[in-house]
Formats: C-alpha cells, sequence, structure tokens
C-alpha cells in the first residue's frame, strides 16, 4: 500500500494494489473516487480537496510520500 499526496493540488492517493493495471473511475462522493479493477475490486481511493477531510499526521505512522511541495 502507497499513499501518495500532492500538497500543490491537495490530492490524496491510496494505492491498495501494487500491481499496474487498467482502471475503471467511480466517483462515490463530490470528492472521492475510486479505482476499480475489472473484478470490480478497489485498487486505488483518490481524495479530493484532502487537507479539507484528513489530516495526514493522522495516518502516522504510516509513511506517506509528497509530491510538488510547496517552498
Amino acid at each position: 500500500m502507497d499513499i501518495i499526496y500532492n500538497e500543490l493540488t491537495d490530492l490524496l492517493y491510496i494505492r491498495l494494489d501494487d500491481k499496474k493495471q487498467k482502471v475503471i473511475n467511480k466517483q462515490i462522493a463530490e470528492d472521492i473516487v475510486l479505482d476499480l479493477s475489472r473484478e470490480e475490486k478497489i485498487v486505488g481511493i483518490e481524495i479530493i480537496d484532502a487537507s479539507k477531510h484528513i489530516s495526514l499526521e493522522k495516518l502516522l505512522p504510516v509513511k506517506y510520500k509528497s509530491y510538488n511541495k510547496l517552498q
């Protein structure tokens, strides 16, 4: 499992399956999109405007990657 956060876009992506595959996007809420495999298993979760919904510090001790860090 990987947790990837983009500070510039405030987008949090939780990758549940490391296998590279084609996915189907299913929006389940205004700010939440699921990536589904062909078997309709959840392989990823995208949270738009993530800082409005969760605090990354509360995810600890899970390590996360931050991209486009503001200087």
